[in-house]
């Protein structure tokens, strides 16, 4: 009988709606396959010989099938595996400070309660349209914070975002202040309220948020560049951005002195890097997928 009655209350889509829907899905399938034709090539070309690529270009499949440019990559694995541990060690550290310091700064500055509340957030947008340069920057981090072959150098620049701050606010804002004024009644203070009623609310937010924030460490190589000199603390883009300066200087010291390097991998070393790269970002995507969907969707969303 409740077979009966679920059978009842689904609603009957007529032919003009399923033909919608498989249209839409066939649309949405081939979209995502053309999305997913770059990926695949540029995992076919790290197998390729340099040679083929040279002369055949890119394909969907290795041509002349090689491990040239992943045996130059992990010709020192041990070095490899201590960049990884670098820039897995700025992304969980910078993700968590950033999310909690522009979750702190959002819920602040949407309290209708903080006198200051419009001035702090002038201030944040003011610093989207002027800056004071990547010369200043340099010398306030070098001079001021003495972070030069520091490790914090790779954290503190990317911590704070004002476009993720105004993302986050829009998500602190959509909870009722009702929640805030019955806890307070309730005896709770800001940090409990925060950390115990606002921030179980802000899962969607913080996913979305966070996702930005750990790709923006993960992909960073140009702060390595400007403010750490120690092997060992270079990340993982920046031990790879070096390899490739490398090889890339060798093909032209070698082809000036007339020597043939047409095996030498550059084309498919950088596909190679590519792939080394991007491996443990797309592992980690799927789990915050569903959260990352509903941010995005609720972040575009006044109401």
């Amino acid at each position: 009988m409740v077979k009966a009655a679920a059978r009842a209350g689904k609603i009957r889509m007529s032919s003009s709606t399923r033909l919608f829907y498989m249209i839409s899905y066939i649309f949405i399938g081939f979209m995502a396959l053309l999305c997913l034709l770059p990926f695949i090539m540029m995992v076919s070309g790290s197998f390729t010989s340099e040679q083929a690529i040279r002369f055949s270009g890119y394909g969907l499949l290795p041509k002349q099938f090689t491990w040239e440019a992943y045996e130059l990559i992990f010709k020192n694995p041990m070095t490899i595996l201590h960049a990884y541990g670098v820039s897995i060690y700025i992304s969980i550290i910078g993700t968590v400070l950033g999310l909690l310091l522009i979750t702190m700064t959002s819920y602040v500055i949407s309290r209708k309660d903080f006198r200051y509340r419009n001035a702090f957030s002038f201030y944040f947008y003011f610093t989207t349209l002027f800056n004071g340069g990547m010369v200043c920057t340099y010398i306030f981090y070098i001079q001021y914070l003495h972070l030069k072959d520091n490790i914090w150098a790779l954290i503190l620049p990317g911590m704070f975002n004002v476009f993720y701050l105004l993302i986050m606010r829009s998500f602190v804002a959509a909870i009722p202040s009702a929640l805030i004024e019955s806890a307070k009644i309730d005896g709770a203070g800001e940090y409990r309220i925060f950390f115990q009623i606002i921030i179980p609310l802000l899962k969607s937010g913080l996913a979305t948020i966070g996702l930005f924030l750990a790709l923006g460490y993960w992909n960073d190589w140009y702060n390595a560049m400007l403010y750490i000199n120690s092997e060992e603390k270079y990340p993982l883009q920046y031990m790879l951005y070096n390899m490739l300066q490398q090889t890339q200087a060798l093909a032209k010291i070698a082809s000036q002195a007339g020597i043939l390097v047409q095996n030498l991998p550059s084309s498919s070393l950088k596909m190679a890097m590519a792939v080394v790269a991007t491996g443990p970002i797309i592992l980690v995507y799927p789990f915050v997928q569903k959260y990352f969907v509903k941010g995005i969707t609720i972040g575009s969303v006044k109401g």
